[in-house]
């Protein structure tokens, strides 16, 4: 029978059972999850937030973590600024980046959501103010999003990965995993 297991990654977490490449020991998977043989299905920044999808079954993990499958990926993302619906735009058109141009993503700015604290907390500024929105995309390049709200000026300060496919955070306390 497949396994699968969603964590919520908490901020610093590396998306990764072990950390042998650095010479200061860094937080690993290992640290919530002794779950024999489950493997992460993709990546999630260690300054980045929420679903990391596991499981025993590598076809499952090549559908989900292969851009060429298009699973989709919805973020939670509080950036720097309060940019407008013409200037959220070009994500939804898609935007150019270094290594290309990314795919039409689906945006919309979004409440501040109920979310757990951060340790680190996010650096407040009383003069600048931030914005939460919504971004799904179905492809998963390196630092992606956070490339594409920085591409039209506004700084990503917090991402929270909330969905992968049919599998959403929902339940599911920082550091925290449940079988689905």
């Amino acid at each position: 029978m497949t396994r699968v297991i969603l964590f919520n990654k908490p901020f610093g977490v590396l998306s990764q059972f072990t950390d042998a490449k650095s010479p200061t020991p860094r937080p690993t998977l290992s640290a919530f999850i002794d779950v024999p043989d489950v493997y992460p299905a993709g990546r999630l920044d260690r300054d980045s937030e929420g679903l990391l999808v596991l499981t025993d079954d590598g076809k499952l993990q090549g559908r989900i973590a292969d851009p060429k499958n298009k699973m989709s990926k919805t973020y939670l993302v509080q950036v720097e600024g309060a940019p407008t619906d013409a200037e959220l735009q070009p994500l939804r058109d898609g935007v150019t980046l270094k290594d290309g141009p990314t795919r039409p993503a689906k945006v919309r700015p979004i409440e501040p959501p109920d979310l757990w604290e951060r340790d680190p907390p996010v650096r407040f500024r009383k003069s600048v103010p931030d914005t939460w929105i919504e971004i799904t995309i179905s492809e998963g390049r390196n630092r992606q999003v956070r490339r594409m709200t920085a591409h039209i000026g506004f700084p990503t300060l917090r991402l929270v990965r909330w969905r992968v496919g049919s599998w959403t955070l929902d339940g599911v306390e920082s550091g925290a995993w449940i079988s689905a």
